[in-house]
C-alpha cells in the first residue's frame, strides 16, 4: 500500500523540478552547520522520504527515487521506505551505486530529451561535498550541478521555524576553562596555519568554544549560529531573542559582538583580514562561494581561503583536567541509574502477576531514573531498546507502533545515554531476560571478547584508531562475524555523544588518538530476523601504566620505542555474565572483567539502596 503522504510531496517536488527544468534533486541529512544530528526546520530527507535515521540522502528524478544510507540503518531504513517509491542504496556493499552513477543511469533511460542539471541546496551541503558532486556528475554524461535552490522550501507545508531557544551560560567550574582562553589558544593555531581569522560552523564547536549551551537540537545542548574569528575580535551571528541581558553582558566582556544569524554572508563580505580559514567539510557551499566570490577594494581582489580542518575539533577532543573529572563524576552518577534499573528490570521480570514490560517502558523507567541524579539535563540520544528481532535493527527506536513486550526469554540490547552538566554518557548493555540458545550465547561471547581486548590495548601515542580496530572483531571474524558500523567515536561533555575526528573503525581516518580523549568501545554482532548484540564503554585516554608487579611497562608509559597509551573505563556497570560461555574466555579477558566488576562493586556500592547493593555484589561476582 502506498504511503500517500510521501506520494503526494514527491509529486508536488516533481511539479517544482519541471519548472526549474531540473533532472533531479539531491536532498542531505545536514543543516547549514554540517550537524550529524539537526533541528526540526532542517530535517528535509525525514520530510521527502519518510525515513527518519541520522545519515542518508535522498535523490529525486523526474520517473525514480533512491535513498542512500549506512549499515546501523538498513532494516529501519527498509522499514520505513516499504510502501513509498524511494529504492534502498546501502553504502558499503558491493554493487550498491554512487548517487551521480545512479543519476546518470536513470537518465539514460529515458527515450525523450531532458534536462542534464541537477539541485542541491548549497546552504545545507559542504563545500568539499558539492565539490566533489560535480566531479562525479560531470564524468557520467556531462550532468551540472546548482547550488542556488531550496525547492523543499517551497512544497513544504507547515515547516518548523528556526529554533528560538535561549542559549545558557556554561559555567567555567564545568567547563574547565574559560572563553578568553579558548579564543587565545584558537589564534594560536590560527597563527601556526597562516590563517588570520576563521568561520566557525560547527555548533558543538561554537558552544565549546564560548563556554556556552542550548537546547535547539534535540538531545544536544547546541544553538544555532556562526562565529567569525579574527586576530584581534569575534562576531557571534546568531538570532539575538535567544540571548538573554546576562549572555549579552557576558558575550561583551569576552570581545564578542553579535549580529543577525541571517547576515552571516555580509559579515564575510566585511571580514577585512587578508585571509580566513574555512573548513571545507564544515562550511556551507554557499557560504565558502561567498568569500570565493567577494570582490574587494584595495590593493587585493579577494579575501584568500585557506583551507583546513577547523582547529577547533581536535582541541575540543582533548579533555583538560576539571572535564575529564567532570566526565568520572557524571559517569559514577549514571552507573547508580543503570545499576538501580538493572535490578528493578531483573525483580519485575521474575515477578508473576505484574503487567508485563515493553520496549517503551523499560526505555521510559531508566529515563526517570536518570532524571533523578542530580545534574542530569536530558538524555544524550534516544533509547535503543531493542528486544529480540529488533536487537539486529543497529539504531532500532521503540515507537508506539513498533513497541513489543518483553517475554522471559532471549536478549534485550540497550543503548542509552544522558546530559549531565559535567558530562556526557553513552552506554550499551545486552541483557539476558530468561533461557538463551546456544548461538545467541555464543555471539554474545564473541562480542565481549572483542569490547575486552579494545579495553586491554596498549598503542604508541598518535597511532589512528583503525589500527586498533581489529582487535574488537579478531574473535569474531575467525567464526565468520563481522559488522560495519564503528567500533568507537569521541564523546563531549555535555555535548554531542558523537565527536570526532577521531574514531575506531574500519575505515582509514587520519585522526591520531592522543591523552585527554575519549571514545567508545562498541563491537556488536546483528542477525537480522534473530537477534543482536552490542556491548559498550566510554573510555578515557591515559598513559599506559604497570597492571601488575611483573608488568614491564613503566609507571609514565614512557619507553625507548616511545610513550604508550591505554584506556581508562569512565563507564561504570556491570556486564551481563548470564549469556556468557566461559570456555570461550582467554585468563586475560578474564580477568579483565573481574577487575572491572570490582571497580564497579567498589565505585557504586556506596550510592545504593541495600537490595540495590546486594544485587550488584551478584552481578559483579568472579565468571
Amino acid at each position: 500500500m502506498m504511503n500517500n503522504t510521501i506520494a503526494l510531496r514527491l509529486s508536488q517536488l516533481r511539479e517544482e523540478m519541471e519548472r526549474e527544468h531540473l533532472a533531479a534533486v539531491i536532498i542531505p541529512t545536514s543543516d547549514p552547520h554540517q550537524s550529524e544530528y539537526t533541528a526540526a526546520h532542517w530535517k528535509g530527507r525525514a520530510y521527502i522520504s519518510g525515513f527518519d535515521g541520522s545519515a542518508g540522502t535522498a535523490v529525486v528524478t523526474m520517473n525514480g527515487a533512491a535513498l542512500w544510507t549506512d549499515s546501523r540503518y538498513f532494516l529501519a531504513a527498509e522499514e520505513q521506505l516499504k510502501d513509498t517509491e524511494f529504492q534502498l542504496m546501502k553504502l558499503k556493499v558491493d554493487g550498491t551505486p554512487t548517487i551521480a552513477e545512479w543519476i546518470g543511469k536513470s537518465l539514460s533511460t529515458l527515450n525523450t530529451s531532458h534536462s542534464t542539471e541537477v539541485a542541491i541546496d548549497g546552504m545545507v551541503a559542504s563545500a568539499s561535498e558539492v565539490r566533489q558532486l560535480r566531479e562525479e556528475l560531470r564524468s557520467e554524461g556531462g550532468l551540472t550541478l546548482r547550488t542556488n535552490i531550496d525547492l523543499l522550501g517551497r512544497i513544504w507545508r507547515n515547516r518548523p521555524p528556526v529554533p528560538l531557544n535561549p542559549v545558557e551560560l556554561y559555567p567555567e567550574a564545568y567547563a574547565g576553562e574559560s572563553c578568553a582562553s579558548k579564543l587565545q589558544c584558537i589564534r594560536q593555531e590560527l597563527r601556526r596555519l597562516h590563517a588570520d581569522g576563521m568561520l566557525m560552523a560547527s555548533l558543538d564547536d561554537i558552544a565549546w568554544t564560548l563556554n556556552l549551551r542550548g537546547t535547539d537540537v534535540h538531545c544536544t545542548p547546541v544553538f544555532v549560529s556562526y562565529l567569525l574569528v579574527s586576530s584581534t575580535s569575534a562576531t557571534l551571528f546568531i538570532n539575538k531573542e535567544k540571548l538573554s541581558p546576562q549572555v549579552e553582558e557576558y558575550l561583551r566582556q569576552n570581545g564578542i559582538g553579535t549580529d543577525d544569524y541571517g547576515q552571516v554572508t555580509r559579515g564575510l563580505s566585511d571580514y577585512a583580514e587578508y585571509n580566513i580559514l574555512l573548513d571545507p567539510n564544515e562550511v556551507s557551499h554557499t557560504l565558502f562561494s561567498a568569500v570565493q566570490n567577494d570582490e574587494r577594494r584595495g590593493t587585493r581582489s579577494k579575501t584568500v581561503i585557506v583551507e583546513h580542518e577547523s582547529p577547533v575539533k581536535r582541541m575540543k577532543t582533548v579533555k583538560n583536567a576539571v572535564e575529564q573529572q567532570g566526565l568520572r563524576n557524571a559517569m559514577l552518577r549514571d552507573g547508580v541509574a543503570m545499576v538501580q534499573f538493572l535490578c528493578w528490570l531483573d525483580k519485575a521480570m521474575g515477578a508473576t502477576g505484574t503487567a508485563a514490560l515493553s520496549e517503551c517502558s523499560v526505555s521510559e523507567k531508566l529515563l526517570q531514573l536518570r532524571a533523578a541524579q542530580s545534574l542530569f539535563r536530558d538524555i544524550s540520544f534516544d533509547t535503543i531498546a531493542a528486544y529480540g528481532v529488533h536487537g539486529a535493527i543497529v539504531h532500532y527506536e521503540p515507537t508506539p507502533e513498533s513497541n513489543i513486550p518483553l517475554l522471559r526469554e532471549g536478549l534485550l540490547l540497550l543503548d542509552s545515554g544522558a546530559q549531565y552538566m559535567d558530562g556526557t554518557t553513552d552506554i550499551t548493555r545486552t541483557i539476558a531476560l530468561g533461557p538463551l540458545t546456544e548461538e545467541m550465547r555464543r555471539v554474545y561471547t564473541l562480542v565481549l571478547k572483542g569490547h575486552i581486548q579494545i579495553e586491554l590495548a596498549r598503542f604508541p601515542e598518535g597511532i589512528s584508531g583503525t589500527q586498533l580496530d581489529v582487535l574488537a572483531k579478531r574473535a569474531m571474524w575467525q567464526e565468520g562475524y563481522s559488522y560495519l558500523h564503528g567500533t568507537g567515536h569521541g564523546v563531549g561533555t555535555y555535548l554531542s555523544v558523537h565527536e570526532g575526528p577521531h574514531q575506531i573503525r574500519m575505515e582509514w581516518k587520519p585522526a591520531p588518538l592522543v591523552e585527554g580523549m575519549t571514545v567508545t568501545d562498541e563491537p556488536g554482532i546483528y542477525l537480522a530476523g534473530r537477534f543482536g548484540v552490542r556491548i559498550e564503554n566510554t573510555l578515557l585516554i591515559v598513559p599506559a601504566k604497570p597492571r601488575s608487579a611483573a608488568d614491564p611497562m613503566p609507571a609514565d608509559g614512557r619507553t625507548e620505542c616511545g610513550r604508550f597509551l591505554q584506556f581508562e573505563s569512565l563507564t561504570l556497570c556491570p556486564i551481563d555474565k548470564r549469556p556468557i560461555l566461559p570456555e570461550l574466555l582467554s585468563d586475560e579477558e578474564r580477568q579483565w572483567l573481574d577487575g572491572y566488576h570490582r571497580l564497579v562493586l567498589e565505585r557504586l556500592s556506596p550510592l545504593l539502596a541495600d537490595d540495590e547493593r546486594q544485587w550488584l555484589k551478584e552481578a559483579c561476582s568472579p565468571v
